[in-house]
């Protein structure tokens, strides 16, 4: 897409701090560093979200963010890190690009938001439960994994 950012870097049209680079994924140091290390796997082709994401580059993404996320343990010494990848605006994705952030953590460094507990019941957390496994086994049984 010409007018998405992540589209443009990914083809080189916008100069990127590249980490890393193949067929599928160029690996970027983030513009704006939440931390130091914070990184972007970026697939080239444009998806806009996990849900869009056909599974083979799905699983791709996760092989590479584990492979630069080792390196990022080597290179820089963290005490912990974060993969972190959002859908929906809603859920604090801000470019509409299927992306992955690999977050290197240190102590101390509270920039990272923290979680809130949400109020759900026994019988709520059930009733999730079941129309989850439901809707996974059911996807499971029309798409079954290779």
């Amino acid at each position: 897409m010409d007018n998405c950012i992540f589209c443009r870097i990914a083809r080189g049209d916008i100069p990127s701090a590249t980490v890393y680079e193949d067929g599928d994924f160029r690996v970027i140091l983030d513009m704006n560093q939440k931390m130091k290390g914070h990184m972007l796997v970026i697939p080239k082709e444009h998806y806009e979200n996990l849900f869009e994401l056909p599974e083979d580059l799905a699983a791709k993404a996760m092989i590479l963010s584990k492979r630069v996320a080792h390196a990022a343990k080597e290179a820089l010494h963290p005490q912990g890190l974060n993969l972190l990848q959002n859908n929906g605006e809603v859920a604090g994705q801000s470019v509409m690009h299927f992306h992955v952030h690999i977050c290197p953590r240190m102590a101390g460094d509270d920039t990272f938001p923290a979680w809130g507990e949400a109020a759900i019941s026994a019988e709520e957390t059930e009733e999730i439960r079941e129309s989850i496994h439901k809707e996974v086994n059911d996807e499971a049984a029309e798409n079954p994994a290779e």
